[in-house]
């Protein structure tokens, strides 16, 4: 079905739901909560941002059968970046997508709590963490040593990698943690590796995605910012 509004595909369900009876909604970070794909800005600073996009792409319309090692081939294309490189992408080329700071204080103000799951780096996680005031975060550690990247990552008590079946299995430990059941959290994401966690929660919302997320999803936003959402969500 399509909605009455430009840009804005629903299927599955009837308009309006109430956001109220969400508690919880989790955001992917890159080309959805924010502008960027870090991974291929940071590539930029070694003149490898072709190189490495091109992965990126693939993986995000899920064309590579191995997202991990995908992940780690592009990461090790990283290696050499500074520090520095990376703070200069975090200030001068990431910003929120529109929208995206109305719709995380919309769903804070109606009691829901906020979870943003990435296959992207702790380095940028963080810093939209404390922008938006974001509950619970979950991504990858980059190694560092002597202020430059190493090419590797670093594993963490819960894994290795945040892919999409840790997308998953965060989103359902965290409703789990709230004692909620996954119909009452809501996801939204862009890419393949978004489509486990959006197939495990009660409304699944697809941000300028990549076909086969548009096609699956329950919203699609096609057309404005993150918080036409808040159109469908009263």
């Amino acid at each position: 079905m399509t909605f009455p509004s430009p840009g804005l595909v629903l299927q599955g369900f009837t308009p309006p739901l109430r956001l109220a009876d969400f508690k919880l909604i989790a955001f992917d970070m890159d080309s959805t909560l924010i502008n960027i794909e870090c991974i291929d800005e940071m590539a930029d600073a070694v003149g490898r941002k072709a190189e490495v996009s091109v992965i990126t792409e693939a993986a995000m319309r899920g064309e590579v059968a191995d997202y991990k090692e995908s992940l780690r081939q592009r990461v090790r294309l990283l290696a050499g970046v500074t520090v520095e490189q990376m703070r200069k992408v975090l200030n001068q080329r990431l910003q929120l997508n529109p929208g995206a700071a109305a719709l995380v204080r919309a769903c804070q103000t109606a009691g829901l709590k906020t979870l943003l799951v990435s296959g992207g780096f702790t380095f940028f996680t963080d810093a939209v963490r404390e922008r938006l005031s974001i509950d619970w975060t979950r991504s990858n550690v980059l190694e560092v040593t002597d202020g430059a990247l190493t090419g590797r990552m670093v594993d963490q008590p819960w894994g290795d990698i945040c892919d999409g079946d840790e997308k998953r299995r965060m989103l359902l430990q965290t409703c789990a943690d709230m004692g909620i059941v996954p119909a009452q959290a809501i996801a939204m994401g862009d890419g393949a590796n978004d489509l486990p966690m959006m197939g495990a929660a009660g409304l699944s919302v697809a941000y300028q995605a990549k076909p086969a997320v548009r096609e699956t999803a329950m919203v699609a936003i096609n057309e404005g910012g993150l918080d036409r959402l808040l159109e469908v969500l009263r």
